[in-house]
């Protein structure tokens, strides 16, 4: 085995623990954070805002954690990643204890620092794999969330009850994953891009990047993907309580949507390198619209595990697939450019769905049902923009 296929394996395998173990607090998070934003919330229109103020956050960090990362290191950003989510944490247990609805969207807001981190561990893998195995790394990388599906509802079953103040011993629980951080961590073996000269290049101006298609449709349908999964799982947890079933069973509707986000990812990577990363966006974005319609059909338990199973491997298509796409159309040079501004265009679309799912919940119509439906049904347009992004490439292509 050559040095670099050593190092890339093992990178491979610290990014896959990363995704499972720190990565299990986003489950944790959005399981909860809509129901504790429900108690504290002056308005329950505002349950899903401190949720929505972690992908603010996302979006806020992604260039300059990019940026941060170029210079010095992927260790480096991750490791200020797990300190930011760490101090989210304790500072939205502290807003728990007082009842500061404020304090609470304040420790969400840095939270959002490490989820925009872990967005860069499918782009991390890829800095030393070779091209041939890129798809398959950024797969691997991504199943590393099924551990996760199963860590995270579990702590919250073990946890949100212990303490009087309800999900209290949950984000306590999140700061210890993040304390795993620095030694996981410790083992990654990804070399610091070395220091521009002069008179190097750091490749195309962003202005000439952004006019390539690829760029572009790759944008459009990572946003459109991850938008229209953070809207609909966000109301999910209300919908099933509004609806009169049990935080236990939205906690396991949620489990089945996270283990089914990860799961296709053994089999995504060869699927695009056999038919290519479009087709697989594709076929991601309509198993989306097909969630929408089993959402929309009504709202017994089977109805919602459905949707929210169908919801993933939606997600799990359209976005490896745009992240792929991504990835072939940029340099080295332009990578911390690029996938900086790809995420900050990927958590502004989801930072918009997360605002509008509370709203959308809670305040169209007159019933828990009817909420559910508004939510489902304003997937529609961004499922067409995303579709006819992907048409026009394809047109343009075969017209070239």
């Amino acid at each position: 085995m050559t040095d670099a296929l050593s190092r890339t394996r093992r990178n491979i395998v610290i990014l896959v623990a990363a995704q499972a173990i720190l990565g299990a607090q986003m489950s944790v998070i959005f399981i909860i954070g809509g129901l504790a934003g429900q108690i504290l919330a002056p308005n329950p229109c505002l349950a899903t805002l401190p949720l929505s103020m972690i992908i603010l956050g996302s979006a806020l960090s992604a260039r300059p954690l990019a940026r941060f990362m170029q210079m010095r290191g992927r260790r480096a950003g991750f490791l200020l990643a797990v300190c930011a989510g760490g101090l989210g944490a304790a500072i939205a247990a502290a807003g728990l204890w007082s009842g500061s609805f404020l304090l609470f969207m304040a420790g969400s807001l840095l939270t959002g620092i490490y989820m925009s981190a872990q967005g860069f561990y499918r782009f991390a893998v890829t800095d030393t794999a070779p091209d041939d195995l890129a798809p398959r790394a950024i797969s691997w990388v991504m199943a590393g969330g099924l551990a996760a599906a199963i860590i995270g509802p579990a702590i919250v079953r073990m946890t949100s009850d212990l303490t009087a103040v309800p999900f209290l011993a949950s984000y306590v629980a999140v700061i210890g994953l993040n304390l795993l951080g620095p030694f996981l961590f410790a083992f990654l073996d990804i070399p610091t891009p070395p220091a521009p000269k002069a008179g190097d290049t750091s490749g195309r101006p962003m202005g000439q990047i952004l006019r390539n298609p690829v760029i572009i449709v790759a944008m459009i349908c990572g946003m459109v993907s991850y938008a229209l999964m953070n809207l609909v799982m966000t109301s999910t947890p209300l919908a099933v309580v509004g609806c009169g079933y049990a935080a236990t069973d939205a906690a396991n509707i949620v489990s089945a949507h996270v283990l089914a986000m990860f799961a296709p990812s053994f089999f995504t990577g060869h699927l695009i390198a056999r038919f290519g990363a479009e087709r697989i966006v594709a076929v991601g974005l309509a198993i989306l619209a097909a969630a929408g319609a089993v959402a929309l059909s009504g709202a017994e338990l089977p109805q919602f595990f459905g949707a929210l199973v169908l919801l993933g491997i939606g997600w799990n298509f359209g976005y490896i697939g745009a992240t792929t796409m991504l990835t072939r159309a940029h340099t080295a040079a332009e990578r911390g450019r690029v996938q900086g501004m790809n995420d900050l265009v990927v958590f502004g679309g989801v930072f918009v769905a997360s605002l509008s799912s509370g709203g959308l919940m809670n305040c169209a119509g007159g019933s828990a049902q009817d909420g559910w439906s508004a939510v489902n049904l304003a997937m529609l347009p961004l499922l067409a923009l995303a579709g006819a992004s992907l048409i026009w490439l394809a047109l343009r292509d075969r017209n070239a």
